[in-house]
């Protein structure tokens, strides 16, 4: 039915217009596949291998503040300018010990162990000693954690001083550690003939908090004497040897120490003493081991997603499982083949543009499948829709070109709206702010334009073959070879599959009844409320924990800190610049430990100086002048201070220097090449732990690091008596990420929501049917961040990358029920939503189901990463059907527009065949006259063969 343009109103024409011009342009591509099949899957085939050759300069990075981390932040600013005057110089290792039921505490229980026995002591000893004894070995070269000789500096260990109570000429004595058995020089002997080892161990610092820095649930008498301990830190530190190799950060001779001395070592122990110690430890290896072999492990369930794709497209592409007439497991496997053309094509030509590829960009095969198993469905049920009425045995290679040409022609502009607004919804998040989510969303929208021209080209070549393998009776999989005639029932067209008549006779009725509707908008008003509700109160949290993987030993160290020291947290440096300004300021920076006490529970956060949170050079240099100044030819001033500039910096070079009486702070002072001028020195303070249990876990508290973060900035200014100074610490990078991450996502979901609409208007061609699409999508990316609260996942890096892909999966369920109905011509609008639902709700719904599928084995994943992405995964799909297959179609039916100009209305280009004349439902079939129809909107084209 053609609606008279004297009829039609300035949108309906604009709209008709648009309808035909899609239309026509997939019928030209259609038919031009159709002619030449073979030909275009070479072509494709070629092209995509070719594009695909550009991952040989794929750009990986892994380093977390070149992902994660705005760029051109003050974060970055402050980074940069601390790391030009201290460029890194250790890697930590750690290890907390407890008594062996101790750990009940963690579990609910209430067992109180003293560590602080003789017997546990020296086995402490012991493993000290393995650590510090024991070599590895890298390119034929031996190492060990302390020099060969004393001052040799050929050890690993950082070069700080201080390590031992009475200093000897013994090379551990020069390496920074932190350790209570430093009390005994790290000697065995000596706390083997130490008779009162606790009165030793009492010298180890001056006040309660010196204690409370390496004893756990330390207990104290009423004279300050510590009587016993739930737990011991130790700490280790190796000088930083690394350098940047292919976007990660490489350090092979430390990395080797670490695994085959501090590692081996902490766990000999563990074995050894299981009965009465537990050993938590954690290295600088311990991330990069547990997070790559976690990812290592989860491989599996991408192929498994695959191979769960593959069976579930097979058994519902076709109109039978078996082998045989009807039969699609070839096509099955094409739609998995062109995934991976689209996956390989997009990486490379991402790859060629520079864009950097990180650890979440490995999530995008599971969304490209998605995708593509849509689009895949779509165009199938499009050629099942276009059979011409007739045997498939009958129909001659210019009928096959004609049906594959209207097949495209029908399903090309369903396909150009979802694909159209998917790679739109990624290209604006491909702006953003972060890194990691703009490379992503930009490797997204690559790979989304190649799935759209491959399953236009490659996929409906595909088909094409395969309609012909049909004809031919050959055999699926084997088309070489061809089936002996069988006694099956002979095909004469299309018929109408389980689901569609599910929609046709159950479904549609259902909702699209006057009780339906009603009961329906109450339900969604309801889930719109709930999700409101939960997207206000959904958090911003740094969620880094999660990432370790569950059963890894970083996970038990994170909980054995939180539990034994929970007042210690992350380093703090203040940095203070320009020396003459420094040497005037001498006594105000020698007593800064004043002004930062009081703000352990308040912003910003910083845990009470102590002699192990607080390292300040001005305050050592001061304390050695007035007792020992001499020892380094520094003549004093009345206030004790050298009395020039330049006899300052000579004392405070003499001071600090490696051999120097305060060689620990050796690493906090910056002097110009020469020595001559100091350029800045660095105060050392800690926060304290900010973290809070949110839903039975324990998270880092994002808000009150970012209190800290802000709150440490503003103290800093105020100090205007001071020289100019700026704070760092290696969370603020970190951190101003969660201070942008809520934006971001609000702001990009928000405008790729409008590009959605505004793709959709122009694809759609209608204002109110793109609106209610619009709408529908935007109410279902509501109820997902609603759903999140609900199931205690939260605004951080992971997420934010899903909800985008939420918008774009969402819009695919909706796009197509609405184009569908504006193809559906007739007055009633109960029965074009009917028609439209047995049409594509179909493939909608397997689409749904075939990507539900293949990501819901990430469910069993251990990984963070995996296990969100297929919650969300879950969310965007099952909301997204709600939406699309009942919201949806009870909208439309209540304010859908008039059809386009050139839809069929049932009666007119339809015969129904009786139901009761038939083992079939009834469905519309196509008359000889709706099919010349049909051709007169396009122009003739001469189709001879198809080619072979």
């Amino acid at each position: 039915m053609t609606i008279p343009s004297s009829n039609q109103n300035c949108c309906e024409s604009v709209g008709n217009r648009v309808d035909s011009s899609i239309s026509s342009f997939f019928y030209s591509i259609g038919n031009m596949v159709s002619r030449r099949p073979t030909i275009t899957i070479t072509v494709t085939l070629l092209i995509s291998i070719l594009c695909a050759g550009g991952m040989a300069m794929l750009n990986t990075e892994n380093r977390p503040e070149e992902l994660w981390v705005p760029q051109n932040t003050l974060a970055e600013a402050e980074g940069s300018a601390f790391l030009s005057y201290f460029p890194p110089t250790a890697r930590f290792q750690s290890v907390i010990i407890s008594g062996a039921d101790s750990s009940s505490r963690s579990g609910g229980g209430n067992n109180y162990v003293n560590i602080l026995t003789k017997e546990n002591l020296i086995n402490v000893m012991k493993m000290h000693q393995s650590i510090q004894n024991n070599n590895s070995t890298y390119n034929d070269q031996n190492y060990t954690f302390t020099d060969s000789a004393f001052g040799a500096q050929d050890g690993l260990c950082t070069v700080a001083g201080g390590a031992c109570s009475n200093f000897e000429i013994k090379p551990i004595c020069l390496c920074l550690v932190i350790s209570p058995l430093k009390v005994w020089n790290y000697d065995l002997n000596k706390l083997e003939a130490d008779d009162d080892f606790m009165t030793t161990l009492n010298t180890y610092g001056k006040e309660r908090k010196d204690f409370e820095s390496v004893f756990g649930g330390a207990k104290f008498d009423k004279n300050g004497t510590l009587v016993s301990a739930e737990a011991i830190s130790l700490s280790f530190f190796l000088k930083d040897q690394s350098y940047l190799e292919g976007g990660s950060s490489k350090d092979p001779i430390n990395e080797e120490w670490e695994k085959t001395v501090f590692l081996a070592s902490v766990q000999s122990a563990q074995n050894t003493n299981k009965d009465s110690l537990n050993f938590a430890y954690l290295s600088t290896r311990s991330f990069e081991d547990e997070f790559g072999g976690e990812i290592s492990g989860d491989l599996i369930y991408v192929q498994i997603s695959y191979v769960i794709a593959f069976l579930f497209v097979g058994a519902t592409l076709g109109s039978q499982l078996r082998c045989g007439k009807g039969s699609r497991w070839a096509m099955s496997l094409s739609v998995i083949f062109l995934v991976a053309l689209s996956t390989v094509a997009g990486f490379g030509v991402a790859s060629l543009f520079g864009l950097l590829y990180g650890p979440v960009h490995s999530v995008l095969p599971f969304v490209l499948l998605g995708i593509g198993v849509d689009d895949a469905f779509v165009i199938a049920n499009a050629f099942d829709r276009e059979r011409e009425g007739v045997a498939r045995a009958s129909e001659d290679d210019a009928s096959l070109i004609k049906r594959g040409a209207r097949a495209l022609s029908r399903a090309g502009a369903s396909i150009t709206v979802t694909s159209l607004t998917d790679l739109v919804a990624f290209a604006i998040s491909s702006s953003s702010a972060l890194p990691a989510l703009a490379s992503f969303c930009a490797f997204a929208s690559i790979n989304i334009f190649f799935l759209w021209a491959l399953s236009a080209t490659f996929f409906v070549a595909c088909m094409v073959i395969d309609e012909k393998r049909q004809r031919d009776n050959r055999r699926d999989c084997l088309c070489c070879f061809t089936r002996k005639n069988d006694e099956e029932v002979e095909d004469t067209g299309s018929k109408e599959g389980l689901i569609s008549r599910y929609f046709r006779r159950y479904h549609a009725p259902a909702i699209l009844s006057k009780q339906g509707k009603v009961i329906i908008l109450i339900f969604f008003s309801a889930l719109f409320a709930l999700g409101m509700y939960g997207t206000i109160k959904l958090p911003v949290e740094d969620s880094a924990r999660n990432f370790i993987p569950v059963d890894s030993y970083i996970k038990v160290f994170s909980e054995a800190a939180d539990e034994y020291f929970p007042s210690s947290g992350e380093e703090l440096y203040i940095t203070f610049e320009n020396g003459e300004e420094i040497y005037n300021s001498r006594e105000g920076l020698a007593t800064l430990d004043t002004r930062l006490r009081g703000f352990s529970e308040m912003p910003p956060y910083i845990a009470e100086p102590n002699d192990n949170n607080y390292q300040n050079v001005m305050t050592g240099l001061k304390d050695y002048l007035s007792t020992d100044g001499e020892s380094i030819g520094v003549v004093a001033g009345e206030d004790g201070w050298p009395t020039n500039y330049e006899s300052f910096v000579a004392a405070l070079r003499s001071y600090a220097q490696f051999m120097g009486p305060g060689a620990k702070f050796s690493q906090d002072i910056s002097l110009s090449s020469d020595g001559s001028n100091l350029e800045a020195i660095r105060v050392k303070a800690e926060y304290v732990r900010l973290t809070k249990i949110y839903r039975g876990e324990v998270l880092d508290d994002a808000s009150r690091q970012i209190a800290a973060m802000d709150a440490t900035r503003s103290l800093v200014n105020s100090w205007t008596d001071l020289p100019r100074a700026f704070p760092y610490s290696a969370t603020f990078i970190a951190i101003e990420g969660f201070k942008i991450i809520n934006t971001e996502l609000y702001r990009n979901v928000g405008l790729a929501i409008l590009a959605v609409g505004l793709i959709v208007l122009v694809t759609v061609a209608n204002i109110v049917t793109a609106f209610l699409i619009t709408l529908n999508v935007a109410f279902c990316i509501i109820e997902i961040l609603g759903a999140m609260f609900a199931l205690g996942l939260v605004i951080d890096s992971v997420s934010v990358i899903n909800i985008v892909l939420a918008v774009g999966l969402s819009i695919d369920y909706s796009a197509h029920i609405g184009h569908c109905f504006m193809v559906k011509g007739g007055n009633n609008k109960d029965t074009r939503v009917t028609e439209s639902l047995a049409d594509i709700g179909a493939s909608v719904l397997n689409g749904a189901l075939s990507t539900f599928l293949a990501v819901a084995v990430l469910l069993f994943s251990k990984s963070y990463v995996f296990q969100t992405l297929a919650i969300q995964f879950a969310l965007t799909v099952g909301l997204g059907v709600l939406h699309g297959l009942i919201l949806l179609p009870v909208l439309l039916s209540l304010f859908g527009p008039k059809p386009f100009a050139s839809a069929e209305t049932i009666e007119d280009v339809t015969e129904v065949v009786p139901a009761e004349t038939t083992k079939e439902p009834s469905y519309p079939v196509k008359t000889e006259q709706a099919v010349e129809s049909d051709e007169d909107n396009f122009e003739e084209n001469p189709m001879l063969s198809v080619d072979e």
